[in-house]
């Protein structure tokens, strides 16, 4: 979903929620008669947040396969977590040396795979931009008042500027040009996570599945009874929860980022939690919800949070020129305008 920082843990309350919307999202297939055809659902705490694999094989021991996915899942917090102060990511955000930064092979091509994004939206996904999110009032270095002055605003992006950091993948490595460059990799590593999962499940020769981890999803073959796995998109209502479309997913990921969950009001001003990396201040279009379909989670994930930035117009010029199946809902003053791209509509079933 959006770019939202993951912490160290995450309350049950939480948790508990989001299981029931997954359950949700595969529109009562918690519940179906396929679900009596060895169904598994493993379910735990990550990021943050959630996550969900929901899985159809009669060989599964689902015990033997939670412990692979949760230290998976432990060993990309440890890699790419910035809440935790001694994960690789932190270190290397800590440290003010310029030269290569040694991080492993996983974080450099995440960090790699940001880039491209980066430059495929002209900056409009940018990894460094988390001390400007810092300064807005998100993040786990969040500040603890207003909104920032323009001189706040101008100094901070001096340290900000996906431009500024190297990747290399053999030695994987990173190098920035700023000591206090800070890189916050919130906005794909979800995605990455779940393209891991898949990774693993398809390793395991397992042919039909669904994994989530925070809204990102991504699914494998058909349920027992043909059909596609039925994904539900939420209407951007801030204070209640319906579907907007259903589209069926299979052998494919979809990623879903809105300015309607996670937003501060400050002086009777509503901010977005997603920040334009370009001029450093939150988005203030009418964009509210982009999802994003691709063969990858993780590209899905960063590709959604850079057409969010970027807007309507903007966004949806990317997504035509790029042949990328996308709806965008758009609020106007009184109700919401879906656009699609042609190679979103094959997908749309409502």
């Amino acid at each position: 979903m959006c770019c939202v920082p993951w912490s160290n843990s995450v309350s049950p309350r939480a948790a508990l929620f989001a299981i029931a919307l997954f359950c949700v999202a595969l529109l009562g297939a918690c519940g179906d008669a396929g679900d009596k055809v060895d169904s598994v659902v493993i379910t735990g705490p990550t990021m943050g947040t959630t996550y969900a694999v929901k899985l159809f094989d009669s060989d599964v021991e689902a015990d033997t396969l939670q412990s692979q996915i949760d230290a998976l899942l432990e060993r990309i917090n440890a890699q790419m977590s910035t809440w935790r102060p001694d994960s690789e990511l932190s270190r290397f955000n800590s440290s003010r040396d310029l030269g290569w930064f040694p991080v492993s092979a996983e974080t450099a091509y995440v960090v790699d795979a940001a880039a491209a994004i980066s430059a495929l939206s002209d900056g409009a996904f940018d990894v460094t931009v988390g001390p400007v999110v810092n300064l807005w009032g998100f993040g786990p270095n969040a500040g603890k008042t207003g909104p920032p002055s323009r001189q706040q605003i101008e100094k901070t992006m001096e340290r900000v500027g996906y431009r500024q950091l190297a990747v290399r993948a053999s030695p994987a490595a990173l190098r920035k040009q700023h000591p206090h460059m800070y890189v916050d990799l919130s906005a794909i590593a979800k995605g990455f996570a779940v393209d891991e999962v898949a990774r693993l499940l398809d390793s395991r020769q397992i042919q039909s599945y669904l994994v989530e981890i925070g809204g990102e999803l991504r699914a494998r073959g058909f349920k027992p009874d043909g059909s596609a796995w039925n994904i539900a998109i939420e209407q951007p209502l801030s204070g209640e929860r319906s579907v907007q479309s259903i589209v069926p997913l299979h052998d494919s990921a979809i990623a879903t980022s809105g300015d309607y969950r996670n937003y501060v009001e400050r002086d009777g001003k509503r901010y977005s939690h997603t920040i334009n990396p370009r001029t450093g201040r939150p988005i203030a279009h009418g964009l509210a919800s982009v999802s994003v379909i691709t063969d990858s989670a993780m590209r899905a994930d960063a590709l959604a949070t850079a057409i969010m930035v970027l807007g309507p117009e903007e966004g949806y010029q990317l997504a035509a020129r790029e042949a990328l199946a996308v709806q965008l809902i758009v609020r106007t003053a009184d109700q919401f305008q879906i656009l699609v791209t042609p190679q979103f509509e094959r997908y749309s079933s409502r």
